[in-house]
């Protein structure tokens, strides 16, 4: 263990990474406690709110896989920042946006401030060994969640105490220039690794290297989802459901998807065919499969807590009916933990190992919201919250575990693994939110549980648990041995 209440090396680092995480989260995520107010002001209904808490999350998805390229070949510095910056200054003009089309284009366009998590991941994994990395990474990952909690406790507070309509422009225009002004004092406080050490790169760029025939083709399929989530939210926003877009504007869509699926496979053949002419070298391998696993995974942990902070509030002031301060204070519990279960699923990860401690988390994922499936509006709304706070226990946990061991598979690809598994995270949140716009709360809570057990299932029988060494070449030529124990 390393003392936390330090702020001098790798711990410094790991506290100014976790708030930029909280900064990039309190600006992202502070539309779901904010709702109830923006509904109120502007008079939306409720599949018109629904639809923006679906845009909100929708282009994190390629966000998260194009920020983990970057990262890995320009680093976390530069990239934190200029998310911190340029994502506040879309959240100021989404908060002063004045029509329905403007509010769900600049949400949209919000959507990438949530790729910043993929940056930490990477940051972290450079300044904390193997054996600190899953409690590391859960602080960070847990700390800067709370992010969400963090609006939900203060955002609609000021949106109160200013007043009228408009306070809840006001409030996200506060949050939004709290992050920008984060974003430069991040530049200038960090560095992309400890001094004397290496920063390894990919040896291309454009895709993930994978080192198999079998994995190749794996990693074509594992994509298809990414698309999948875009499709099912474009038909959402169809002339048949809201009517966002038109006919034509639908069908353009879904041809660019179709196209950028496309362009992308083709990308991923060109990085990675030379392995059916020449095999990879058995020290330079990693096993697909477990990137795999741990996207779908990423995709119920950190899915299920995007769509249930974003719909939480609602469901309280619809169920049972209480006032929409209370029930923003209530939904804010669910992020809260994400403080002390997080970094206590990286830190099971650190103690018992990556695959027993994701094998206990999902069951308990499982069970949990199986048991919130059968919900009923004449429950007791503490009794409730007590469930939704032992599936939130569960599911943050198993945030921290699943990142406790993505730096572990392949050190120089690590924002790439980081960024396919977070946009996994933001596939689960789309296809859940929009499952929560067809179907009653009660089933909404049933289809986590029933996609989790499932998951569990694939931990169970093909996840296999890291060991021994990954070789990393050196500029020079050299081979570097880092431990995966």
């Amino acid at each position: 263990m390393f003392n936390l209440f330090s702020f001098s090396g790798n711990v410094r680092i790991l506290h100014l990474t976790w708030f930029a995480f909280f900064m990039s989260f309190v600006v992202w995520l502070g539309l779901g406690p904010m709702m109830p107010f923006i509904q109120e002001a502007l008079q939306l209904t409720d599949q018109q709110a629904k639809v923006l808490l679906i845009l909100n999350v929708a282009l994190t998805i390629p966000a998260r896989v194009v920020v983990g390229m970057l990262v890995d070949k320009f680093g976390p510095r530069i990239l934190y920042s200029a998310i911190l910056i340029v994502g506040g200054l879309v959240s100021i003009a989404f908060a002063w946006a004045q029509t329905y089309d403007q509010l769900a284009l600049l949400r949209f366009l919000s959507g990438f401030i949530g790729a910043g998590f993929v940056v930490g991941i990477r940051m972290i994994s450079e300044w904390f060994p193997a054996k600190q990395t899953g409690i590391a990474q859960g602080i960070y990952g847990g700390w800067g969640n709370f992010g969400s909690a963090g609006a939900a406790m203060t955002l609609p507070f000021i949106a109160v105490a200013i007043g009228d309509t408009d306070g809840w422009r006001y409030a996200i225009s506060i949050a939004s220039l709290a992050a920008m002004a984060y974003g430069i004092v991040y530049y200038f406080s960090v560095s992309n690794t400890p001094k004397g050490s290496t920063y390894f790169k990919p040896k291309k760029n454009g895709a993930l290297e994978v080192t198999s025939k079998g994995d190749l083709l794996l990693y074509m399929l594992m994509n298809i989802p990414l698309y999948i989530a875009l499709a099912v939210l474009t038909w959402k926003l169809s002339p048949s459901n809201m009517g966002l877009f038109n006919e034509l504007a639908t069908y353009v869509t879904y041809l660019g998807l179709l196209t950028v699926f496309a362009v992308q496979t083709w990308q991923v053949w060109q990085v990675n065919k030379s392995i059916l002419v020449k095999p990879v070298p058995q020290m330079h391998r990693y096993k697909f499969k477990q990137v795999a696993i741990l996207n779908w995974a990423y995709m119920v942990t950190f899915g299920t807590e995007l769509a249930v902070v974003s719909m939480l509030a609602m469901f309280y002031v619809s169920w049972f009916e209480l006032p929409k301060v209370t029930a923003a204070l209530l939904a804010g519990i669910y992020p809260f933990i994400n403080l002390v279960a997080r970094p206590a699923g990286g830190w099971f990860s650190d103690f018992f190992g990556r695959k027993r401690t994701l094998i206990w988390i999902f069951a308990g994922i499982s069970m949990s919201f199986i048991a919130l499936g059968f919900v009923e509006k004449d429950w007791s709304v503490w009794f409730v919250v007590t469930i939704t706070i032992i599936a939130g226990i569960f599911s943050k946990a198993g945030s921290g575990a699943v990142y406790a061991m993505v730096p572990l598979v392949q050190r120089r690809l690590t924002g790439q693994i980081a960024g396919m598994a977070g946009a996994f995270g933001n596939v689960g949140a789309v296809l859940f939110l929009t499952a929560n716009s067809l179907v009653t709360y009660d089933q909404f809570f049933m289809i986590i549980g029933v996609v989790a057990l499932a998951v569990f299932m694939l931990i169970f029988f093909f996840l296999e648990e890291p060991q021994g060494q990954m070789a990393e070449v050196m500029s020079d030529g050299t081979v570097q041995l880092i431990d995966v124990r």
